[in-house]
């Protein structure tokens, strides 16, 4: 099945992969704007987010065939290929299979390690929110108000909340998939062979997704790559400073 996504611009392609718990839309602002300097951008939701297709089954293996089928129905090469978390992983995955049709790589902050299971308190939360019961959006963040998610994260999961039909409100997401595999979307990218596409990892200064002891393991699968930190940024360093993040990857996307 096609993966949902939207389209900006004319010109070199640039695929935008989200993270967990997100969608495409978070990126229409700066795909609107890479698309005024020559990209024609896609920004894609992934499988079991925003309005691409739901299914029991949820892994890397899978979400890299998407991908590729993706690029192959829209009969793309030397794509410029950006991914956030989650995206991220798959954006390398992908790297891997079909390193002939990539230009570049764009990881934002993401390694390639196995990271340890953290957002069950997210899951207490969104299961916390009786869909079957509330009528409105206020009341599902009259809930959330009361979790123990921070601010930030309630705003950008509440993003998925919308009318499936009159007086029915549901999440974009597949929740039931994302918590049953989310072991799988925290593993580690196994190593194949270096990929020897120029890639840039661009990591939050207040992160802790790529520390300094990762860079020998990222350089081992992606010899010709580069970290750039994003100064007083955390894990969403392209909404936390979105002018420095643009011209970074603008900066690279533009290198010959």
């Amino acid at each position: 099945m096609q993966l949902y996504f939207n389209k900006y611009g004319e010109g070199k392609p640039l695929l935008i992969f989200h993270g967990l718990f997100g969608t495409g839309d978070n990126w229409t602002t700066h795909a609107k704007k890479w698309a005024e300097h020559g990209f024609c951008v896609y920004t894609i939701d992934q499988r079991n987010h925003g309005r691409s297709f739901h299914s029991d089954e949820m892994n890397y293996k899978l979400m890299c065939e998407d991908a590729i089928d993706f690029i192959a129905s829209e009969n793309l090469r030397d794509v410029i290929l950006l991914g956030h978390s989650m995206g991220g992983k798959t954006v390398m995955h992908v790297a891997q299979e079909i390193e002939f049709l990539i230009e570049k790589l764009i990881v934002v902050d993401m390694g390639v390690k196995h990271y340890p299971r953290h957002h069950d308190a997210v899951f207490q939360a969104l299961r916390s929110v009786p869909l079957d019961q509330i009528t409105s959006r206020g009341e599902a963040e009259e809930i959330f108000s009361k979790t123990s998610v921070d601010k930030a994260t309630q705003l950008f999961l509440l993003k998925n909340l919308y009318w499936k039909e009159p007086g029915k409100l549901d999440w974009r997401f597949n929740l039931d998939a994302l918590e049953k595999h989310i072991e799988e979307i925290l593993a580690e990218v196994p190593f194949i062979s270096p990929v020897q596409v120029p890639t840039l990892f661009i990591k939050g200064e207040l992160s802790n997704y790529v520390l300094k002891e990762d860079q020998t393991q990222l350089e081992h699968y992606f010899p010709k790559s580069k970290i750039t930190e994003v100064k007083n940024s955390g894990h969403w360093p392209h909404a936390e400073s979105p002018e420095f993040f643009f011209k970074e990857v603008l900066d690279f996307s533009h290198l010959v």
